[in-house]
């Protein structure tokens, strides 16, 4: 199947059957802060598709700045009740409806390295707000995988039983958002899930188009880290919505990835044989220090990704073939030193 943006963004927010049967059981609206990122704009759809598939009735709200009127088009479109606001500023924030489901998105990655104290503003500051804003809601946080110590393959992917030990200011930043939110459950009694994410994957970002990128473009493929875990975001959207029925007190751990360890190797020569093109790489070796995580709880709870990596490895390559969109958005994975 041949893909374009809108048979992509109609498979990155199609709702699984369970999905659609959750929204059924799950009382309440939904609201969903920092949606315009990379991945909020499916999952807010995803959300609308499966209240209606379900045959019930909820607001979907879309929280964010909205520097781009596009995104509120796009969204309104979908169903989503889009609201602008700055969740670094509390009176805004207090302006939100009181819905019984928050789904937190909210973050800033890229760009850390001289900014620091926006990065820990954004990831640390936020939280602590919208955790005393919602504190009777039930929060699903967006957090990630580089929270854990770095692994090789030997050694297998960090379960949530593995202790946090973050690289670089970036991933130390995570981590506090993590405490921030785990402080607030504990203080005023919300049930949270930090639901740790590595890597999603769309067409138009992530592991994979940054690999087939260098390939396409005849540039060497950084192989300064030799491994990666990586999930459909489609799938991860759901997840993401099932999330909300597994919120606690104290806040659940939830590691969200395929159950694959990829190697770049592979992944590289597969793609590039797809687009006919030769590998090179930057560096001798394929580096052992990798962000690995094990997401056999979550599997167990949600069953198997319903998109194989074989399968978004060759709509990557078509992708970017047939001159598909890229929105400029490296994921950095082969950054194993903290600094974003």
């Amino acid at each position: 199947m041949a893909l374009n943006e809108q048979s992509l963004d109609e498979l990155l927010s199609t709702p699984h059957a369970e999905t659609i049967a959750m929204m059924q059981r799950l009382k309440g609206d939904i609201m969903i802060l920092g949606v315009a990122g990379k991945m909020g704009m499916t999952l807010a759809a995803m959300a609308v598709k499966a209240c209606r598939n379900a045959g019930v009735e909820k607001n979907i709200y879309g929280v964010a700045r909205f520097s781009d009127p596009e995104s509120v088009q796009k969204l309104e479109e979908h169903g989503v009740k889009t609201i602008k606001c700055d969740l670094l500023n509390r009176e805004e924030l207090k302006s939100l409806p009181a819905v019984p489901n928050i789904i937190y998105m909210a973050g800033r990655k890229f760009g850390t390295d001289g900014s620091e104290d926006l990065t820990w503003a954004m990831n640390a500051v936020c939280p602590a707000f919208v955790a005393e804003t919602f504190a009777a809601s039930n929060i699903v946080a967006f957090s990630t995988g580089c929270v854990y110590p770095l692994r090789s393959v030997r050694e297998g992917g960090c379960t949530e039983a593995i202790a946090p030990a973050p690289v670089g200011e970036y991933s130390q930043s995570c981590l506090g958002r993590e405490r921030v939110f785990q402080y607030y459950s504990r203080k005023n009694g919300t049930k949270i899930l930090l639901y740790r994410l590595n890597y999603a994957i769309d067409m138009r970002y992530g592991v994979l188009h940054d690999i087939a990128s260098k390939i396409i473009n005849d540039e060497p493929v950084d192989a300064s880290v030799g491994h990666f875990n990586i999930i459909w975001q489609g799938d991860a959207n759901n997840y993401a919505l099932r999330c909300l029925e597994h919120c606690s007190n104290p806040p659940a751990l939830m590691n969200i990835t395929g159950p694959e360890t990829v190697s770049v190797k592979y992944a590289a020569e597969y793609m590039g044989a797809k687009m006919g093109k030769k590998v090179t790489y930057s560096a001798p070796e394929f580096g052992d220090r990798c962000y690995l995580n094990n997401a056999d709880k979550a599997l167990s709870l949600f069953g198997y990704p319903t998109i194989s990596v074989r399968q978004m490895l060759d709509w990557q390559a078509e992708w970017l073939l047939h001159g598909g969109r890229s929105l400029g958005k490296p994921t950095h994975f082969e950054v194993n030193n903290g600094k974003f």
